[in-house]
């Protein structure tokens, strides 16, 4: 109905915080009627697991005013049997994190999703203080807690190249593509979002061909159903980002969820910038079962809003909030 009412392509005429605010509202009534949780609501069997939570530990790109290129730098725990544990392993490298740039005089506080603000010598640079702070949290790279990536490549992609600033340098294609899966290789990372501009679908394909992370989109598929599916059958994506108000509605959301699965990739529900506290996404994540969990980093109110609500989910799960594997190429 909402989609109905509002008849433009881009959900332009009421608009796409209108329509998803809407849209919530009416599921959590559904599950208020129903005297359900709303992730309990939302499943369709009772043995739940939580997804493993992907946690912002340093901001870049627009989070950050550009400072370094790549956008988000990430803690993946995926050694961790629950979410307790998850958390408690993601908190230790942020603080190990933070000390390190204490140590060094480079504290500068945090950017927008609350990862700290990276005052270091180019991308490669942060990369490294990255595998430091897994270390020094006293947990071993890869085997504990890997590196996840989102390069968000739109950002600095001009005129058939990809300039970055940190570096002061612009690559041609082919030559990213090298660099970044030269950086994926050393240092651990095992998860890769938006490694090309979405318009440049062959070296999205040549990376993924490149590198054994996974490779996620978001901005090339932006939680579409269509997009998706096209994208997995051009082999160019092992994963995407599932944002509800990107879609606008619940309903998109869900069918973008879908089309995941159908395709054999791995759905990632996934916060926003400029969020709110409003923990609706911890539950969809949980309802939907989907693997993966990605709302920001452990610090500023709607972000904790986010992580404790899964924590009050996980102790009413049985196995007190078990997170299931990934699968090997996720």
């Amino acid at each position: 109905m909402l989609i109905e009412l509002d008849g433009s392509p881009q959900h332009s005429r009421l608009g796409g915080n209108t329509l998803i605010a809407t849209s919530l509202a009416v599921l959590h009534t559904a599950a208020a009627a129903a005297r359900e949780p709303l992730w309990r609501y939302l499943a369709s069997s009772k043995d739940l697991a939580m997804p493993l939570p992907e946690i912002q530990i340093f901001g870049g790109g627009a989070h950050a005013q550009g400072r370094i290129d790549l956008q988000d730098i990430m803690a993946l725990p995926v050694g961790a049997p629950d979410w307790p544990t998850a958390l408690d392993g993601c908190a230790r490298v942020y603080r190990a994190a933070g000390s390190l740039l204490s140590d060094s005089g480079r504290l500068r506080g945090v950017a927008d999703e609350g990862g700290f603000w990276p005052d270091v010598a180019g991308n490669e640079a942060i990369l490294g203080l990255m595998l430091q702070a897994i270390e020094r949290a006293g947990l071993k790279p890869s085997d504990d807690v890997a590196i996840s990536l989102d390069v968000a490549a739109n950002q600095f992609y001009r005129g058939g190249r990809y300039a970055l600033k940190a570096d002061a340098r612009d690559y041609a294609p082919a030559e990213w593509i090298e660099r970044l899966a030269e950086w994926t290789d050393r240092y651990a990372v095992c998860l890769v979002e938006d490694p090309c501009a979405e318009d440049d679908r062959a070296n999205y394909a040549a990376f993924r061909a490149a590198v054994s992370a996974s490779v996620v989109g978001d901005d090339l598929v932006v939680t579409d159903a269509m997009r998706i599916t096209v994208a997995a059958n051009e082999r160019l994506i092992d994963a995407a980002l599932i944002k509800p108000n990107q879609s606008g509605t619940v309903s998109g959301a869900r069918a973008a969820l879908d089309a995941c699965r159908s395709a054999g990739i791995m759905p990632i529900v996934s916060a926003r910038s400029g969020e709110t506290e409003d923990v609706s996404i911890v539950h969809l994540a949980v309802g939907w079962q989907a693997p993966m969990i990605k709302v920001g980093s452990i610090t500023r109110g709607e972000r904790t809003a986010k992580w404790n609500e899964g924590i009050r989910i996980a102790e009413r799960l049985r196995g007190g909030g078990a997170i299931r594997p990934l699968s090997p190429r996720h």
